[in-house]
């Protein structure tokens, strides 16, 4: 048995697709477990890129079997659109499985998500506006609808129907702006239903078969450790739960059948969105990493906020998700810097916290504790073996593995497949 865990430990874009795909080689099934169309991933094989939303990563690959899990929300346009982009360069997606006990993004979700952001004025949260939050209400509301539901069309009316009902009244009363009309979602969706329907499956049945046939299956998790519903840095968060943990249910499977997590480290940190960000560059520094980096939203096309690599966090996620490995990656971007910060803790009014806060207003308030290390001034991109790294590279993540107390797996100086460094095989 080997199934293998893969999150972000940062604030998300830290390049998990990239460490899912180069690991999908060996894999023979890649699960998407949580989140939805409000995350990107963004891959690059023999030079050419791929930008995905919905499909787990592994779709790159040819006779994987790929699974959207039941922890996922669908927007059936965006996976459709995604599904035939992939068809049209050549991919094959006969290995996709949608779970049937996935949630279904519907038009009302998108609009909702949009007016309530803008509804809470200078307390917004930075949403992506793509219906993500408002489904997952209506999932833990017990409104929602499933892909089972949209499966039969019967089922689908009765819900669509009802579900309408209040939320055009809602959209009417609060917000003052129209609802939707019921027939012409209704064409809609049947639609999509139709061209989904090939691909809908128990999913925690075919995975949890694979485990017990001895296959070897990846997890991916989108967002990251410090977006998580309940451990990241609320109320600046997703709707889900993209820590390991989040494998569990949102794919169907036991804790005990769980081998191996590693947690993807970007080599400096960024953040989409609102909240606290104790190691934000606001000066030339931020500008140069953000602009080498490329540092703009897979899913928004919004600047990324750009700081130094906060071990604190990294050292969090370890322990939230129990990582047994770091990935970390884009170390090819501070290649020009002659000297770097590594930020080991925090102190709050003259002391240094032993945890890191729960209380944003704390979190705001922090002083980053440094370290100040030599760069290397010298490109690490067409190295190949962790050995052949320059010695302060090398020096930067032992040090960031010895703060976070997670020993070094992976290494990664570009977005090609080829630039990545083992040193600890995952499975």
């Amino acid at each position: 048995m080997s199934a293998v865990v893969v999150i972000g430990t940062q604030w998300g874009d830290e390049g998990k697709g990239k460490i899912v795909d180069y690991l999908a080689e060996k894999a023979d099934v890649v699960v998407r477990y949580q989140g939805g169309n409000n995350a990107g991933h963004t891959v690059v094989v023999n030079g050419k890129e791929f930008k995905l939303h919905l499909l787990p990563s592994g779709i790159l690959y040819k006779e994987k079997i790929c699974i959207v899990g039941n922890g996922v929300v669908i927007d059936p346009e965006v996976l459709l659109k995604e599904i035939n982009g992939m068809k049209e360069k050549g991919i094959d997606t006969s290995g996709l499985k949608i779970s049937n006990r996935a949630h279904v993004i519907m038009p009302y979700h998108r609009l909702l998500d949009a007016v309530e952001e803008e509804y809470r004025g200078d307390f917004k949260l930075g949403t992506t506006k793509r219906g993500i939050g408002p489904c997952y209400m209506d999932k833990n509301a017990r409104e929602g609808i499933r892909v089972v539901d949209l499966m039969d069309e019967e089922d689908f009316c009765a819900k669509l129907e009802r579900n309408l009902e209040a939320k055009n009244h809602l959209l009417k009363a609060v917000y003052g702006v129209e609802g939707f009309d019921y027939e012409a979602v209704k064409k809609e969706y049947l639609e999509y239903a139709n061209q989904l329907r090939p691909y809908v499956a128990d999913t925690a049945t075919v995975l949890n078969d694979a485990i017990s046939s001895g296959q070897k299956v990846l997890f991916e998790g989108a967002q990251a450790t410090l977006l998580d519903l309940d451990h990241g840095t609320y109320p600046y968060v997703t709707s889900s739960h993209p820590i390991a943990g989040g494998a569990c249910i949102g794919a169907g499977i036991g804790p005990t059948k769980i081998s191996k997590v590693i947690g993807v480290v970007k080599a400096y940190t960024t953040r989409v969105g609102e909240g606290p960000f104790p190691t934000e560059l606001k000066d030339a520094t931020g500008d140069h990493i953000r602009e080498r980096g490329h540092e703009y939203g897979t899913t928004t096309g919004r600047p990324r906020r750009c700081g130094w690599l906060d071990a604190a966090v990294v050292r969090y996620a370890g322990i939230i998700s129990g990582i047994d490995y770091m990935a970390i990656t884009r170390l090819d971007i501070l290649d020009e810097l002659p000297v770097l910060k590594l930020c080991t803790g925090y102190k709050y009014q003259g002391q240094l916290l032993k945890e890191f806060p729960a209380s944003l207003k704390v979190l705001a308030k922090v002083e980053p504790v440094y370290e100040e290390l030599p760069g290397w001034q010298t490109s690490t991109s067409g190295v190949r073996r962790y050995e052949d790294l320059p010695l302060n590279a090398r020096r930067y993540i032992e040090r960031l593995s010895e703060v976070a107390g997670i020993k070094i797996g992976i290494v990664s100086v570009g977005p090609g497949r080829e630039q990545t460094m083992i040193l600890h095989e995952m499975f």
